[in-house]
């Protein structure tokens, strides 16, 4: 069975941490990544952009409504996902708009940064 392990954290208490601790959090992400992948756990796994990278997308009525940030009514959960390689944010948004659920939720698209560069 595969599992998204979805990261969610308060960069204000990033922002708060002396710098020895923030090298420490990404050297043990470091050590995690390596771990997960040296036992053929791991799938894929990037971090995203910070939710001021954000862009929801609702259809109601037929009209395409296009808000930034990644808020959504409490109510409302993540189901799903999708991982998409397009051109721009304007495609990004387009192909967003086009999923059922964004007539009845959101659909927050935000991009995915490269940590291809990133040590391990």
């Amino acid at each position: 069975m595969k599992y998204m392990l979805l990261i969610y954290s308060n960069p204000a208490n990033w922002a708060a941490l002396p710098e020895a601790d923030r090298r420490q959090l990404n050297s043990d992400y470091g050590t995690f990544s390596k771990e997960i992948m040296e036992s053929g756990e791991f799938v894929a796994g990037d971090p995203l952009a910070g939710v001021d990278a954000a862009t929801s997308v609702r259809v109601r009525g037929g009209s395409t409504e296009v808000t930034d940030g990644p808020f959504v009514e409490s109510k409302e959960h993540l189901a799903g996902y999708y991982i998409v390689d397009c051109k721009d944010l304007d495609r990004a948004l387009v192909l967003a708009a086009r999923i059922p659920d964004a007539r009845f939720g959101g659909v927050e698209v935000r991009p995915v940064m490269d940590a291809s560069g990133v040590e391990m």
